[in-house]
């Protein structure tokens, strides 16, 4: 796809050390954008500002922490002017049965991938609002309208997020601040390390790139990826129950059995959701769409 020229314009990227973060940033970049990326991972965020064409910034940032999110965005403003675009990208997620979750895991979820997102439309929107213009995008996840077994935290979070933007969005009527949110299937990123997609190909983190790029210049609501799930999801609401459920178990794969004693998961899960230490970067996602399972990546 080719990017269009975007001159000027400052865009915030949170979770933008690595994946789709990174992925984003350099295609923004590279149409003229000034692009500030935040991450809790400190030198990773930097090495990749440093790594990235164009105008690109590292901050310090903890999605968890609204003093330390306010404080990027006003880094960000007194950088570059005030804020275009913020896209909430960070995210982190846990596979595997809900009665084994760790409540630090329950609770990290919560906290970067719901309330991270509430955090920064709450900062960012008021002021974008006061200028009459500014646009938040949202990293989601196909997972906002279908649950995979072995995902129902992440799944339960990413529903907030998607009926929170709806809410947001209905208020910001005429005001001139867009709302958007991408829903993308599983991701080639370490977030779904260890987890099963469907018939769908696996994602990379480009692909939503370009979708974040696209609602951009032509802003929209509701983006999925690949496209067709979104009318797939309605049509398979419209079912009754039975049918409903046959479908699910075919098309929704069952991240339980998946990453069952797989190292990869083990070792993403230990880092990102049972420690304190690590960085959680990027956001997606789960892939809900028919067919047979593959491992797959998050972003």
């Amino acid at each position: 796809m080719r990017v269009r020229p975007s001159p000027g314009r400052v865009i915030a990227v949170t979770g933008g050390a690595a994946g789709i973060g990174r992925e984003t940033a350099a295609l923004l970049a590279r149409g003229g954008a000034r692009v500030a990326l935040g991450d809790r991972d400190a030198e990773g965020v930097r090495a990749t500002a440093a790594e990235l064409p164009g105008s690109v910034a590292a901050f310090d940032l903890d999605v968890t922490d609204s003093a330390s999110f306010a404080a990027f965005l006003a880094g960000v403003e007194d950088r570059w002017g005030p804020i275009d675009v913020l896209i909430n990208n960070a995210g982190v997620m846990w596979a595997g049965g809900f009665a084994d979750e760790p409540e630090a895991a329950t609770a990290h979820q919560l906290d970067v991938n719901l309330h991270g997102v509430i955090r920064g439309v709450k900062l960012a929107a008021p002021a974008m609002r006061e200028r009459g213009q500014g646009h938040i995008v949202t990293i989601a996840s196909a997972a906002s309208k279908l649950s995979p077994p072995g995902e129902s935290t992440y799944a339960a979070t990413k529903h907030g997020v998607y009926g929170y933007l709806n809410g947001v969005r209905a208020e910001l009527r005429g005001s001139g601040v867009r709302i958007s949110v991408i829903m993308p299937g599983v991701v080639d990123t370490e977030l779904a390390a260890g987890t099963a997609t469907g018939a769908a190909r696996l994602l990379k983190p480009i692909d939503v790139a370009r979708a974040v790029a696209r609602v951009i210049e032509r802003p929209r609501f509701e983006v999925t990826i690949p496209g067709y799930v979104g009318p797939l999801t309605r049509w398979t609401n419209a079912l009754p129950q039975r049918a409903r459920d046959v479908l699910h178990r075919l098309m929704v794969p069952d991240q339980v059995r998946s990453v069952a004693g797989t190292s990869l998961r083990q070792d993403y899960q230990s880092r990102n959701l049972t420690g304190t230490d690590t960085p959680e970067t990027d956001t997606p996602e789960t892939d809900t769409t028919p067919g047979t399972d593959a491992p797959g990546e998050e972003e």
